[in-house]
């Protein structure tokens, strides 16, 4: 640690992994020493540690490490709370690849813009299927991350009467 802000961050140094032995010592000199640090070497960042009371993390310790280094421009609280709604992104990614794709990896379709059709197709579903959930949410007065994807995803999958068990034309130019 190599002293910080009044926000309770501190700043620090990350070192080029390819830099060993005696060579990493320069860089640590020229911080302690307040000089710049040569880019390919050393750069300056700020770590922000912060907890998370609640059951899923059980008060897991967070280290963000950050090159955003004014704490009056980006404080941190205002980094640890739109860094944890960052993985908001990544469960949905998750939900859509994972779960709501499943096995399937590769696109049915063959033609360029049936692939596009088919892609829009999937993202317009996840909305849905998320838009409900929220609606549901709401209904009951609960947060909607509290609610399962799958567990939505199976009942309205199972409300659908007639589910599309086709793929699309083989035709290479995307005509039936």
């Amino acid at each position: 640690m190599l002293g910080g802000p009044p926000d309770g961050s501190y700043r620090s140094v990350l070192i080029n992994p390819k830099i060993r032995g005696r060579r990493r010592e320069a860089p640590l000199a020229a911080a302690r020493a307040g000089q710049p640090l040569d880019p390919s070497q050393a750069m300056w960042v700020r770590v922000v540690e912060y907890m998370i009371e609640d059951r899923a993390t059980c008060g897991e310790l967070f280290c963000l490490i950050t090159n955003l280094l004014d704490h009056e421009t980006a404080p941190a609280v205002e980094l640890a709370g739109v860094y944890h709604e960052r993985w908001d992104i990544e469960l949905s990614f998750d939900e859509i690849e994972t779960h709501h794709i499943g096995h399937q990896r590769v696109l049915r379709s063959r033609a360029p813009e049936l692939v596009k059709q088919e892609i829009w197709g999937m993202l317009l579903t996840h909305y849905a299927i998320r838009h409900i959930m929220k609606d549901a949410a709401d209904t009951v007065g609960t947060d909607p991350d509290r609610l399962s994807f799958m567990r939505s995803f199976r009942v309205i999958r199972r409300q659908v009467a007639n589910q599309a068990g086709f793929s699309p034309s083989p035709n290479d130019d995307g005509t039936d």
